[in-house]
């Protein structure tokens, strides 16, 4: 097991308020950790506002950026996350995490788009989640982004990925599914990229479906359930690296809260199968 002293555990479930109620009401017993995006709480009042915080008062949470925009080309938005540490703080979150990707430029592009893999971009970003890291008192953790060109290139994703990783001295939010599409849309393979992460800096994986425009090309929607070549790619994942936390994310379509707890179910049962044959060996 990786341990990143984070506060969280097993299997996780992103937290939408379509279902808040029933979560509140009746907190699953499958669900060991919930995710939200802090843009979408902070200032939210009123009686969702007391349900969430009813939550964090008894479950352990995690928040999921969307509007920092590490690698955009305007300053960072650093009375936002004097907000932010305030609200981490107000809710006991310890861990943040972020996209590697831009999203605003004088004004929100709704969008993540891709940051040029080169190494002048490295140092920039790098250095941006520095400061962010300054800001918050804590380390943060930087997703892998799903991306369908690549303009200015100069290395590939993996090595620009590790870079950031390294000069910027943060953790990886491995989104496992972002890594199944981008092997697709750029023709590399998935496991050789899986392996050349570093596994002390995963502190917790994201599982998500996407929708097939064509054989060759996927789209990254959060749509969908999640398709058994990325349950085989995380199985990959904790069998070379330890089993770590996993939350499903799920951003339209979204179903009963019972079919997203089966999911919730799939991901622990699978983190279950790869402890076993560990735990066979440590007590044979």
């Amino acid at each position: 097991m990786i341990d990143q002293s984070t506060g969280i555990r097993g299997a996780g479930l992103g937290l939408r308020r379509n279902f808040i109620e029933s979560v509140a009401a009746d907190p699953p017993g499958s669900v060991d950790f919930y995710e939200v995006a802090p843009e979408n709480w902070m200032r939210m009042g009123g009686r969702n506002g007391r349900l969430f915080r009813s939550l964090t008062e008894r479950l352990p949470f995690v928040c999921h950026g969307l509007t920092l925009s590490l690698g955009g080309p305007t300053p960072l938005d650093e009375p936002f996350l004097t907000e932010l540490r305030e609200f981490l703080e107000l809710h006991s979150i310890s861990l943040y995490s972020e996209h590697l990707s831009y999203c605003s430029d004088q004004g929100h592009l709704y969008d993540l788009l891709p940051i040029p893999f080169t190494a002048e971009a490295v140092g920039y970003v790098a250095e941006r989640i520095r400061r962010v890291q300054d800001i918050l008192e804590r380390r943060i953790a930087i997703e892998n982004v799903s991306y369908y060109a690549a303009p200015g290139r100069e290395m590939e994703e993996i090595d620009f990925l590790n870079a950031v990783l390294v000069e910027a001295d943060c953790d990886l939010l491995l989104d496992v599914n972002n890594v199944y599409v981008n092997s697709v849309n750029h023709g590399y393979d998935p496991v050789n990229f899986l392996l050349a992460l570093p596994p002390q800096r995963i502190v917790y994986a994201h599982m998500a479906g996407h929708y097939v425009q064509a054989p060759d090309f996927l789209v990254d929607t959060h749509g969908a359930p999640v398709i058994d070549p990325v349950w085989r790619l995380l199985g990959t994942a904790y069998q070379a690296f330890g089993i770590f936390p996993t939350l499903l994310e799920r951003d339209f379509n979204i179903p009963p809260l019972a079919e997203l707890l089966d999911e919730v179910a799939a991901i622990r049962n699978l983190q279950q199968r790869t402890a076993e044959p560990a735990l066979r060996l440590c007590h044979g």
